[in-house]
């Protein structure tokens, strides 16, 4: 007599976990696709560029050692160099964002 039942049991339950798995599959195919590549900044520049823009330009945080900061201007600048079809403009406020966080630069500007 309890045979049947635990059998009842057991077809029930693998029943309601098929169903939640499909339902899962169901709602994991349906997520909406997020891009997995890194963002940059985008936006305008300011008059005088800052600490808090210069890290946003080269995609790092506004207190890090000078090696991170060396490794993101080489990234951007390989994505933004003039001789690689870039704009000289982007070039140059690269550089400065370089010197702003190396502490290289007076915010003196960029040439442009």
């Amino acid at each position: 007599m309890a045979t049947p039942m635990v059998a009842g049991a057991a077809v029930a339950a693998a029943a309601i976990a098929g169903r939640y798995g499909i339902l899962a599959w169901q709602a994991f195919k349906a997520r909406p696709i997020v891009p997995r590549m890194r963002r940059f900044y985008e936006g305008g520049f300011q008059a005088a560029m800052t600490r808090r823009e210069a890290a946003l330009i080269l995609g790092v945080r506004e207190r890090v050692v000078a090696e991170k900061v060396k490794e993101a201007h080489r990234r951007v600048m390989v994505a933004n160099h003039p001789d690689a079809g870039g704009s000289h403009y982007l070039a140059s406020k690269i550089n400065e964002a370089k010197d702003i966080m190396l502490g290289k630069s007076n915010n003196s500007g960029s040439a442009f």
